[in-house]
């Protein structure tokens, strides 16, 4: 069965939180195009934060754009996962001090996940909060860590455990800016698609399957309806649990399995979406051993998943003993207990510490020692 693809170009939705409401828009070119910015930046004064691969594909035309309303400066940051530190955040607040940007001032997060993670929480807490808006520019940012203000930088004892809560004013996803991506770029963004489908959107799963070729081929307007749906289902969750007190925490499968492996591995030597569509498997495994899942779904989830081209399990010589430590130290533990988030059924998720042997009996399966 094939599911037709709305040809529409331009999709705009909005994540409904009060006073911290704010939009989004999905479309092709919106980087260049002035318009897409009124509203958003509210002073004068805009710092661009992004990194040496972005930089000099779209910063330009950024700049560019800002400049008839704006005064802008750019900051050029190290590309990468493991530098998503204090230390590089530091270099962010010597920009904003040496140049005497005040609390009216715009920081604009140009890049994929990390840049957008570490300039959100310089805004957050450069001078007690500055505006910021987000222009993700990998598939995995735009579907997901550009939307619910989650902003943070990682310890060497665990990832995103410094942060703040900070929400944008707005997110603007141009689509163009994937064609430039990486196929290995490209699939970790899948992830955190399918996550969607399997915690709370079963049509939308059963879309994506349908659709697969398609998305992998990069055509706009499934791009944009993978964009438009799985940031529907974000800004629901999002408005109803801005901060992570109840079932936004779902957004988390395959997260504490893949945060884990991460840390592991070493940040960066595996993308994230890699990390979380192992997860994933892995958590499909343990709630089979609950009796939640039967095998048939199983592999009807590691199937869509490898047909994004992600892989279904981790490496098999990590320890089990490294990675269940790691796992104890992931921000769902409460009162000692680490709580996982696992499908009762496909589309339907919960946050549970009721999983018995079940998690020790999958790091048995899926790592050697």
């Amino acid at each position: 069965m094939s599911v037709a693809i709305e040809n529409t170009g331009r999709a705009e939705l909005r994540v409904d939180l009060g006073e911290r409401s704010y939009e989004i828009v999905i479309a092709r070119g919106i980087i260049e195009q002035a318009s897409a910015y009124a509203g958003a930046i509210r002073g004068q004064r805009v710092l661009i934060v992004t990194n040496e691969t972005v930089a000099p594909l779209y910063a330009a035309a950024m700049e560019k754009a800002l400049a008839a309303e704006h005064d802008v400066d750019t900051l050029v940051l190290p590309d990468g996962e493991q530098y998503k530190t204090l230390a590089t955040l530091d270099k962010i607040y010597d920009r904003l001090l040496e140049n005497g940007y005040g609390r009216d001032a715009t920081i604009v997060a140009l890049g994929g996940g990390v840049i957008g993670d570490i300039a959100g929480f310089a805004a957050a807490s450069y001078q007690r909060g500055v505006d910021f808006v987000q222009l993700p520019t990998t598939l995995l940012a735009q579907v997901d860590s550009s939307v619910g203000g989650k902003t943070g930088v990682n310890h060497r004892l665990g990832k995103n455990m410094i942060g703040a809560f900070h929400q944008p004013t707005r997110v603007l996803a141009d689509v163009g800016v994937l064609d430039s991506l990486p196929n290995r770029e490209f699939a970790a963004g899948m992830a955190e698609v399918i996550k969607y489908g399997l915690i709370r959107d079963r049509p939308f799963l059963d879309w994506l399957d349908a659709n697969m070729a398609a998305i992998n081929a990069r055509d706009a307007d499934a791009l944009i309806e993978v964009i438009r749906r799985s940031c529907a289902n974000k800004a629901e969750v999002v408005a109803a649990d801005e901060r992570e007190a109840g079932q936004r925490a779902l957004l988390n499968l395959g997260h504490t399995y893949g945060h884990a492996l991460e840390a592991e591995l070493g940040y960066g030597e595996w993308l994230h979406g890699e990390a979380v569509a192992a997860g994933m498997c892995m958590a499909a495994d343990t709630a089979r051993r609950l009796g939640w899942l039967d095998e048939g779904q199983c592999e009807h989830i590691e199937r869509i998943i490898a047909a994004a081209q992600l892989p279904t399990a981790p490496p098999r010589e990590l320890e089990r003993a490294r990675i269940r430590a790691l796992m104890a130290r992931d921000k769902k533990v409460t009162a000692g207990t680490l709580r996982l988030v696992l499908m009762r059924d496909i589309g339907h998720a919960v946050v549970t510490r009721d999983y018995g042997d079940a998690l020790d009996e999958t790091l048995k399966r899926y790592f050697e020692n």
